[in-house]
């Protein structure tokens, strides 16, 4: 087993960073508490700067990051990293195969007094180092993509890592269970026959995956569909602990996504792979229908102050196999409520928070942001916008200019972390429970973008990846609340 490197943070004089393009920046120049999973804190105090158009407001956080000399991961002075895995070096210790590429969405979980990271892996056919294929945990034997299951020591170290579920295709994010479950998602509507790398696809793609951080459970279990969550380009999940309703975000555009409700069908008890024995039409599919005082919202970009409140309807979705017709397409705009881009969704303080990671009047958005987090309430029936990020001018100038957030998680010290997919610099980015941001980490690699970024239960643990060539870190340090000074 390959022993992963530790990196302690002293000053340098100068951070450079290399020039790149990710996939968020082509689409714009082209026009919570599981098992397991321990939440602290709450972030009802959320709320961005005052007023759309100005900066967004800045804090101090853990202080400023200090370059590392190794180029990989800045933090603030007294944080440090290990590295977990890193795709192609470190090997499986299941099978000797390299570290799948492409590391995503990723939750951290407790097994008898462990830490298991249950790791996505976004590879679409052509990464370097696929998800392997094992027997009774691989769905289609054409597809590349998976779940790789990581045990963490207590000081950071790789313990073991193997495969969870494979023969997945582009496995972006997903959420945890409250009976402590990751859902893994496909973001894709890729159907069987599909080129693929050097192959096609045998099935259909575009649903929801059930993995444990329990290794040896997931036989027979984990490459099932959850057909009922619908067929479409799922990003993340969020779970009702106490109705067991799913919410589920959609990355697409052309139409823009849409954010779903799934309902469970009565007597649904919940429970590790219950879900998985349910048929394709249980419970009920709906998409969400904003308004505001009787008027229709069409786009989430409507909103341009924090504190802006929608009330919330659900509408059927017709066909949520999407045989003819992609679910988001199976609405008149006059019907639903979109957004470019919905992104990362993470259940706490007993509601969902959900990400748009941008909007720009070319794609068809009413108003122009870089990122808002909104807050959904089931009991109330209503969505607030909790944080909103001003355009980014200047992406490629590092300090509070963030843009593009993707990947959320609830931090136990107060606020959220962002992984940030946007376009130059990025960054991990904090928010605290003021409603200010400030830089967690920074890339120093690359141009490519944060994911996963969660912590262990006990707090004492970050854990978070740069998406491409693939490292997944665990970052440690004096951790407490993020100041909210300048």
């Amino acid at each position: 087993m390959t022993t992963p490197d530790a990196s302690h943070h002293t000053p340098a004089n100068a951070f450079r960073t290399e020039a790149g393009l990710n996939r968020r920046a082509m689409l714009r120049n082209s026009a919570a508490v599981g098992l397991g999973i321990a939440l602290f804190g709450s972030i009802d105090a959320i709320a961005g700067r005052p007023a759309f158009g100005a900066p967004t407001r800045a804090a101090s956080g853990y202080g400023p990051l200090v370059a590392d000399p190794r180029k990989l991961l800045s933090l603030p002075d007294g944080f440090s990293y290990k590295i977990v895995a890193e795709a192609g070096v470190t090997r499986l210790t299941d099978g000797g195969e390299p570290t799948p590429s492409d590391t995503d969405g990723t939750a951290a979980f407790t097994v008898q007094g462990r830490t298991v990271l249950v790791n996505n892996h976004e590879i679409g056919g052509d990464e370097a180092f696929p998800v392997p294929h094992r027997p009774g945990l691989t769905y289609d034997e054409g597809a590349a993509g998976g779940t790789t299951n990581i045990e963490v020591s207590a000081s950071g170290d790789r313990l073991a890592e193997y495969v969870s579920v494979a023969g997945t295709h582009n496995n972006c994010a997903g959420g945890v269970t409250p009976w402590g479950t990751w859902l893994t998602c496909e973001e894709t509507e890729d159907k069987a026959g599909k080129p693929v790398g050097s192959g096609a696809l045998a099935k259909d793609h575009g649903f929801v995956f059930e993995v444990s951080p329990v290794g040896q459970e997931n036989l027979g279990n984990s490459p099932v569909p959850l057909t009922f969550l619908g067929r479409f380009a799922h990003e993340a999940v969020a779970v009702d602990p106490k109705t067991l309703a799913i919410y589920l975000t959609e990355d697409a555009n052309d139409p823009h996504g849409l954010l779903y409700r799934w309902t469970p069908p009565k007597g649904f008890k919940g429970g590790k792979w219950n879900l998985k024995g349910l048929a394709e039409n249980a419970g009920s599919l709906q998409a969400m229908r904003c308004s505001r005082d009787g008027t229709h919202v069409r786009d989430l970009s409507e909103a341009t102050t924090p504190g802006t409140q929608f009330k919330v309807d659900w509408i059927d979705v017709p066909d949520r196999l999407a045989a003819t017709t992609s679910t988001r397409k199976q609405f008149a705009d006059d019907a639903i409520t979109r957004s470019r881009k919905f992104e990362g969704a993470w259940w706490a303080d007993g509601g969902a928070y959900i990400v748009a990671s941008y909007a720009r009047a070319s794609d068809g958005s009413v108003n122009e942001h870089d990122g808002q987090i909104w807050f959904y309430e089931p009991g109330k029936e209503r969505i607030t916008l909790k944080t909103i990020f001003t355009v980014n001018a200047t992406p490629d100038q590092d300090g509070t200019n963030f843009d593009g957030p993707d990947n959320i998680t609830v931090s136990p010290y107060g606020g959220v972390i962002l992984a940030e997919d946007g376009e130059g610099v990025q960054h991990l980015v904090g928010v605290t429970d003021q409603g200010m941001s400030y830089a967690m980490a920074r890339n120093d690699l690359n141009g490519n973008e944060f994911g996963g970024p969660t912590f262990s239960a006990d707090g004492k643990q970050l854990f978070a990846g740069i998406q491409s060539p693939g490292h997944v870190f665990a970052i440690t340090g004096p951790w407490r609340r993020p100041s909210n000074g300048a």
